[in-house]
């Protein structure tokens, strides 16, 4: 397999309410946002794009960093052979399709595709 970088490309945190969320980038930093339904919405004009995921669950740790890969298929395999585990399986979403893996540590990330 050939050893593609595979960049950080976004980032994911969690967000009790999304309104607040949204309110205080907004003010704080001059964040733009674009919603995606009722439980999420995308940040941009931040440096790094990224997004909040509405939970009702207490957040421990709330950031997902998301890595960009062409081949999801490809990628999982070479995770897997490095000793990640996969935590959620390919599933797809508005604009694509992604998996989760933890690291050696515990440490959980994403890759997404848009292909």
């Amino acid at each position: 397999m050939s050893m593609e970088k595979t960049l950080i490309n976004y980032v994911e945190l969690q967000a009790n309410d999304l309104e607040k969320t949204k309110e205080f980038y907004s003010s704080a930093f001059g964040w733009t946002f674009t919603d995606y339904g009722p439980t999420y919405t995308a940040f941009s004009e931040s440096g790094l794009e990224g997004g909040f995921a509405k939970t009702d669950d207490p957040i421990v740790n709330g950031a997902l960093v998301v890595l960009y890969h062409e081949n999801l298929e490809q990628i999982k395999i070479r995770v897997e052979q490095a000793g990640g585990k996969i935590a959620k399986d390919i599933f797809s979403f508005p604009g694509g399709r992604r998996f989760h893996f933890t690291d050696p540590s515990g440490n959980e990330l994403a890759i997404w595709s848009d292909k």
